[in-house]
């Protein structure tokens, strides 16, 4: 599925991606300043999060309360190792029952549940944004 949006309808590219993802744990692909964390936003926001939503560039991940499970949000852009990955838990939050939303998961590769949703980003002439979603 390939969604092409803007700002102006992110809160519809948001409910069209839940609505046809598959599983709860996501894969955001795509360069430097693409979006990814501003479609998280509104992601958790369409879940439910009332919190201010933030790229967990330097935390590695934020956990916050939607309307009746979490949300995790990783950023695996500054992990060196898959060891220090394991010393932070990162299997247990894999393994909950919660939505899990991770920005540049390659880094991880091998550690990321296989169950996920792919999503691709990637830049459009007119500066609007298409998504590919991949279950």
């Amino acid at each position: 599925m390939e969604i092409q949006y803007s700002l102006e309808n992110l809160d519809k590219t948001a409910q069209a991606i839940l609505k046809n993802a598959q599983h709860k744990t996501f894969l955001f692909y795509g360069e430097m300043g693409m979006g990814k964390t501003t479609l998280i936003k509104e992601l958790a926001k369409q879940l439910g999060v009332e919190d201010d939503v933030s790229s967990p560039t330097f935390s590695i991940v934020n956990e916050y309360k939607a309307k009746n499970n979490f949300v995790y949000h990783f950023d695996f852009y500054r992990i060196n190792d898959e060891e220090e990955a394991y010393d932070m838990g990162l299997e247990e939050y894999f393994y909950r029952d919660a939505w899990v939303f991770i920005e540049w998961p390659s880094i991880l590769e091998n550690l990321v549940p296989l169950e996920s949703v792919k999503l691709t980003l990637t830049k459009n002439d007119d500066n609007s944004r298409t998504i590919k979603l991949e279950n």
